[in-house]
């Protein structure tokens, strides 16, 4: 299946995509760990199903360090020993966050006071607009058939300058 639009082959997309690429560079620079926030956008793309998000994620996070074992066991966190509690908060939050039409009450009171317990309000606030972009994202990509496979660490520098 080819890609059905490029969405780097139009101006208007192009325009938006460095403004989305923008809010990005906002939680990157906060203070929410990157592996923290490579962990989420891995588990959103995963139950999103985007093929793309998840090649970007997967080696956005092993560039930055982050270990074959963890990468392979994001699927699977609640039946793993390798993710911190604070990770298992968050990878919660990206999961009930993702699946609202799934969990009729959206995030949990449980999941919310696991997060407040691990991360304060500048994390949080980035926490949750990246559980809101990376599911923005993971549409973005699945509608136009975005395959992944051929995602380069930093390839997409240049949008957020």
């Amino acid at each position: 299946m080819d890609a059905r639009f490029d969405l780097l082959g139009n101006e208007l997309a192009i325009r938006f995509a460095k403004r989305f690429a923008n809010a990005g560079t906002v939680i990157v620079q906060s203070p929410l760990p990157r592996s923290t926030q490579e962990l989420v956008s891995l588990r959103a793309s995963q139950i999103n199903g985007c093929g793309w998000c998840i090649d970007m994620h997967t080696k956005e996070a092993e560039a930055a360090g982050e270990t074959a074992v963890r990468l392979h066991l994001v699927a699977a966190w609640r039946e793993s020993t390798v993710f911190t509690e604070a990770e298992r908060a968050a990878l919660a939050l990206a999961e009930e966050g993702t699946r609202l039409a799934d969990a009729h009450h959206g995030v949990s009171d449980e999941t919310w006071a696991r997060v407040r317990e691990h991360y304060d309000d500048d994390q949080i606030a980035a926490l949750v607009s990246l559980v809101a972009l990376i599911n923005a994202a993971n549409r973005l990509a699945v509608i136009v058939h975005q395959r992944g496979g051929s995602y380069a660490p930093g390839m997409h520098a240049d949008l957020s300058s």
